[in-house]
């Protein structure tokens, strides 16, 4: 079952500057959302004696609408279908009309933090890029204290991570290489090092538990954005990550694709729990009709059916992440509902902890500590809903220009500590919307972003 949440604002949160106003305090006569209010009031006899009254024009006009999904149902459930002959054209009926702007709107802003899937030749750079990190010292001749020019250093480390990757394309493709680098600097090659530096990002975030020496990267872009450095080295390693919504915004037809209600079979995943051999066929069978039909509607000069699929493979990989990620929270807590309760304690049953006891480190009753588990995993569901939106604004945090690191001593060796706004926003908001799903809060809730405790969104 798919759920939308759809909201419609016109003012603005005067704290965050980017989000939607819902509160207007009538003290300090300013607007805020809901999570801004409440932190900057929640200090302070008179600030807590605040009065504010609900923006009524920014109510949320929808809250979690289900998408009808009988129509899909009764397409799988058909014991005489044809599945070659499905008429995906109709198919907007599988969704009531109330409900087709709520999914649009979703996939719409849903997708422009879903990396777009690597292709074939992007997959043959990646190599070499992973090889280069391998072999390159960058972090360990940077990052330490000595007396020479820090931003010569930085200089010459990077160019010299360059000519290893431009020596790596050149022994492995020798007329692209010849083509690339013969007679040319590092400035002529720019757009060319900012491809495979953003390769290497977008790869990361879909599969995080590869590419170990990410970390050497980020810090080398990090580096590479100070504007001293940016002078001295002649031309900029950074580009914008390539996600569906960038690579269809600009492209005919593109914002049609995510907005066909379609999709959302098209994107599904297909499951095997409890299902016959031949009820999964006949899914698969249905989602490459989906697909096809959406790459034959919407395939022109701008926008090829290859690329199409592309996308919608990339909106199924993000479901797949959310599915291995997210979803065994959500059972971790329906086992917690189903098998324990607060309230009550069945013998050979506790989960009371004690401080010292079997690598305890706290001591909680049994009540405590099955609301300290919920909230733990409500709160984990929530990030790994948000997991690709929070590490492409943990990236821009890193690798803004504006806000530049220290390297400071934070008693665990040399870190590079800097602020991560974007990150700590949303972080926020997503403690706020579990602490309201829960209604309570065991112990406490500050987050720790760009000081001795957590230096920067990489860390």
């Amino acid at each position: 079952m798919y759920r939308i949440i759809q909201y419609i604002y016109i003012l603005i949160s005067v704290e965050c500057e980017d989000q939607p106003a819902t509160l207007y305090c009538e003290q300090c006569l300013d607007n805020y959302c809901e999570v801004r209010y409440y932190y900057q009031h929640r200090k302070g006899k008179l600030r807590q004696k605040h009065t504010f009254k609900k923006l009524e024009a920014n109510e949320k006009i929808a809250e979690n609408v289900p998408l009808n999904e009988n129509t899909i149902n009764q397409i799988k459930n058909e014991p005489n279908i044809n599945l070659d002959e499905i008429n995906f054209d109709v198919s907007k009926s599988i969704f009531t009309n109330d409900d087709v702007q709520e999914v649009g709107n979703w996939y719409v802003e849903r997708t422009k933090y879903i990396p777009l899937r690597l292709t074939y030749e992007e997959r043959k750079y990646l190599r070499l890029l992973e090889a280069t990190l391998n072999v390159s010292e960058y972090t360990d001749k940077i990052d330490i204290i000595v007396y020479s020019s820090r931003a010569k250093r930085i200089v010459n480390q990077i160019k010299e991570f360059c000519s290893i990757l431009s020596g790596l394309v050149l022994s492995a493709d020798y007329r692209e290489g010849q083509r690339l680098f013969q007679n040319k600097t590092f400035e002529d090659n720019e757009a060319f090092f900012q491809t495979i530096f953003e390769i290497g990002r977008r790869y990361k975030i879909t599969t995080p538990e590869k590419m170990p020496d990410y970390g050497k990267l980020i810090y080398l872009l990090q580096d590479s954005q100070i504007e001293e450095i940016k002078e001295m080295l002649g031309f900029n390693c950074c580009t914008p990550l390539k996600t569906v919504y960038s690579f269809l915004e600009n492209r005919k037809n593109g914002m049609e694709l995510l907005q066909d209600n379609i999709i959302a079979v098209a994107t599904q995943e297909i499951l095997p729990n409890n299902k016959s051999r031949k009820q999964i066929q006949k899914e698969i069978k249905i989602k490459e009709n989906a697909i096809e039909h959406l790459a034959n509607k919407y395939a022109n000069s701008e926008l090829s059916r290859d690329e199409i699929k592309r996308c919608l493979y990339s909106i199924g990989d993000n479901h797949a992440y959310l599915r291995a990620n997210r979803d065994p929270c959500s059972k971790m807590i329906d086992y917690l509902k189903t098998y324990f309760r607060p309230d009550k304690i069945e013998q050979g049953f506790s989960l009371a902890i004690q401080m010292g006891k079997n690598t305890s480190r706290l001591t909680h009753n049994h009540e405590k500590q099955y609301n300290y588990v919920l909230q733990s995993l409500t709160l984990w569901k929530e990030i790994a809903y948000e997991m690709y939106k929070l590490w492409t604004l943990a990236e821009e945090d890193l690798l803004s220009g504006d806000n530049i690191y220290r390297l400071r001593d934070t008693g665990q060796g040399l870190n590079r500590v800097q602020g991560a706004p974007r990150v700590s926003r949303t972080m926020q908001s997503i403690l706020y919307k579990a602490q309201c799903d829960i209604g309570y809060w065991v112990g406490s809730s500050v987050i720790h972003l760009g000081d001795h405790n957590v230096p920067n969104a990489f860390m």
